[in-house]
């Protein structure tokens, strides 16, 4: 085990007690917990590379990491009335679709390779933004302006859905490649 894939165990480690700080309706300590485990996103790639220690688990763990992360977060945030709804319906539905698609091309012996497209990077960082501005909004009410937010809803809800269909543009390919064989 690596520091990389170490530093990603932490923020998996940190995804429920963000959510119990949530609960809870300790919204600093969340979001403090959530910005930590942003920059633990950003640490875990940076030194992957300039240590040269970038391996099969940590393609694995760093995605499902983010995932389990983010989906609790909006899933939470939408419960406690912060996020509209619909927006954590549209993240997650994505996330749904794109592990269902690599299930049915498990199953159809497709081999998938795990490199995230730019657009889902962006999608990812926008999701991450829209968390940071809803628990700032709780924490910090005067700072960020209402139009702000939404603009973040509706920005992130578009890269997500934009993402999601290029995911499911790449699977269509993948499948037609190999029954083309």
């Amino acid at each position: 085990m690596n520091i990389p894939n170490l530093i990603t165990l932490l923020r998996i480690i940190l995804v429920p007690v963000i959510v119990i700080l949530l609960i809870q309706g300790s919204f600093f300590k969340a979001l403090i917990m959530f910005v930590i485990a942003g920059l633990s996103d950003a640490l875990d790639g940076f030194l992957a590379r300039y240590l040269r220690q970038q391996t099969v688990l940590g393609a694995y763990l760093d995605p499902i990491a983010d995932k389990a992360l983010l989906a609790s977060c909006f899933v939470t945030l939408s419960v406690l009335h912060i996020i509209p709804s619909w927006l954590a319906v549209i993240v997650i539905s994505r996330d749904f679709i794109i592990l269902l698609g690599i299930g049915v091309l498990s199953i159809m012996s497709i081999t998938v390779e795990i490199r995230p497209a730019f657009v889902s990077k962006i999608t990812t960082a926008m999701q991450l933004i829209t968390v940071l501005l809803a628990l700032s909004t709780r924490c910090f009410p005067i700072g960020v302006g209402e139009i702000w937010i939404l603009v973040a809803y509706w920005i992130t809800a578009f890269f997500t859905i934009l993402s999601g269909l290029r995911y499911m543009m790449r699977g269509l390919e993948l499948i037609n490649n190999d029954t083309n064989k």
